[in-house]
């Protein structure tokens, strides 16, 4: 059995830096920093951050004054940096430098009088941040959501840095026969792009294909959905502990990809379980590789 690893698979630079900037600024603060909500979607690298003094809450009521905060890789509304300055806390901006070129592509599609259309996942933390900036955004996910949409003169969009690119098109393609005026700004990030693109191309090399990464990323879930329409043994794992020996029956290649908020340790243990398993005698054949 051959193993193929694409080339971007793991951490992107934007996530990287967030982690960095997160375990510096425990050592900082003493071995205790406070996160709002998740840094990234990622439960083993959280689990590791909890191990090195980083908190994670919700409340931001629960903070105190002089306490370090750490901003999260998908950002926060003005809002919210307003009420942390208030509280008078050391404030840690790791916010994605992609996703703030979100916000500033919003807030100028707004002050050049363009109603603000964002493309993404509503719940999102990353999109309520985006729709912050701006005073009355649309924020919609579906492609029937956008057919429903009546005739405008004007209209400004702006996506989810890690929104499908097949279904951006899609629907920008709906949007252009329904807006007069239309100003579209593709700020889907590099790294989901080329990710996207080795996904969909190893899939339909390989037998069987395993997207590593948190159940609640975003940009890992939308891997596994493109790799899924090509490849139909194609499996969705947090960790190595998920694969069934079964999945890799009848197999000469598998192919392992991973979401930008997956690190590099998580995806090395699942490679190494696999090279354990056909060790073992339940697999057969030999080779482990990148992919270009």
């Amino acid at each position: 059995m051959k193993i193929k690893v694409a080339k971007s698979a793991g951490f992107c630079w934007g996530v990287k830096r967030a982690v960095n900037m997160a375990v510096d600024s425990v050592k900082k603060a003493g071995g205790r920093a406070l996160c709002l909500g998740e840094l990234i979607h990622n439960k083993r690298e959280i689990e590791r951050l909890k191990n090195l003094g980083m908190v994670f809450i919700e409340d931001m009521n629960d903070l105190r004054k002089g306490d370090t905060v750490v901003i999260r890789s998908h950002g926060v509304s003005p809002k919210v940096l307003e009420f942390l300055k208030r509280k008078g806390v050391e404030i840690v901006d790791a916010t994605c430098p992609f996703v703030k070129d979100v916000h500033e592509k919003a807030i100028k599609l707004e002050e050049e009088g363009y109603p603000v259309l964002i493309l993404g996942n509503a719940r999102h933390p990353e999109v309520i941040g985006i729709a912050g900036h701006v005073k009355n955004p649309m924020i919609i996910g579906s492609l029937e959501e956008i057919k429903k949409l009546p005739l405008m003169k004007k209209l400004g969009v702006v996506c989810q840095t890690t929104l499908n690119l097949s279904f951006f098109k899609e629907a920008v393609s709906i949007l252009s026969l329904k807006v007069k005026d239309l100003k579209v700004y593709n700020t889907i990030c590099s790294a989901t792009s080329v990710r996207q693109k080795e996904t969909l191309k190893l899939a339909k090399e390989v037998d069987v294909m395993f997207v590593i990464g948190g159940k609640n990323s975003s940009n890992t879930t939308k891997l596994y959905q493109i790799a899924k329409e090509v490849n139909p043994r194609t499996y969705h794992i947090e960790s190595k502990d998920e694969i069934e020996p079964d999945w890799l029956e009848n197999s000469e290649t598998v192919g392992i990809t991973a979401g930008a908020s997956t690190p590099q340790w998580v995806i090395e243990e699942v490679v190494n379980h696999l090279l354990h398993l056909k060790k073992g005698g339940v697999l057969s054949g030999r080779g482990v590789c990148q992919t270009t």
